[in-house]
């Protein structure tokens, strides 16, 4: 059953930075089509919620301006639910820190990244953390695994202590959250 509020809902699914071997390898699914975020627009779209996995251009070389159209080709009103892994969440979060004036649904950042030694995606992280930006916002909940990354572990550490009123969910040997299903994330963004 899908909550009342829901039904004029979209939302938005942002895939993370691959390695360029992993980008370029035929074999491996486009960053939109890989690990759970299939899965979760598949059971969006089941309970009537549109729902969108923008292709970020060179996803293995971020380069902000670029990420910024695409990500604006969509639409994006008060009720637009988001879901954003590792660098994509990095990615959300600055692009609502420099739009003061957008509110969303509720937003699930999983693994989020802000690249904290600056030298895996130059440039694409200068920016303030928005310290108010849970407050434009349904929820504002960051996904987090024990055994993550070190440099996702002080993204996590930098962004709680920042922003104000978001909610923090730690799992347990989840990794990078590389699975193909995640009940766990659909659960936060509907129920």
């Amino acid at each position: 059953m899908v909550r009342p509020e829901l039904s004029k809902a979209n939302a938005l699914i942002l895939h993370g930075k691959p390695g360029k071997a992993e980008f370029y390898d035929p074999a491996v699914p486009s960053p939109s089509n890989h690990h759970w975020l299939p899965w979760l627009a598949k059971q969006l779209i089941v309970r009537d919620i549109p729902a969108h996995t923008p292709e970020m251009p060179l996803a293995y070389a971020p380069h902000y301006p670029a990420w910024r159209r695409e990500l604006e080709r969509h639409d994006i009103t008060p009720g637009t639910l988001v879901a954003a892994h590792s660098c994509g969440a990095g990615f959300l979060l600055r692009w609502l820190s420099e739009h003061p004036e957008v509110t969303l649904g509720r937003v699930v950042l999983v693994a989020p990244w802000l690249d904290p030694t600056g030298r895996q995606a130059p440039g694409f992280f200068d920016f303030t953390l928005d310290p108010h930006l849970a407050a434009r916002t349904d929820s504002l909940t960051v996904f987090h695994s024990d055994d993550d990354f070190d440099d996702i572990q002080v993204s996590v550490r930098t962004i709680r202590a920042s922003i104000a009123g978001l909610r923090y969910r730690e799992f347990r040997r989840y990794g990078h959250f590389g699975r193909t299903t995640f009940p766990e994330l659909l659960a936060a963004l509907v129920d």
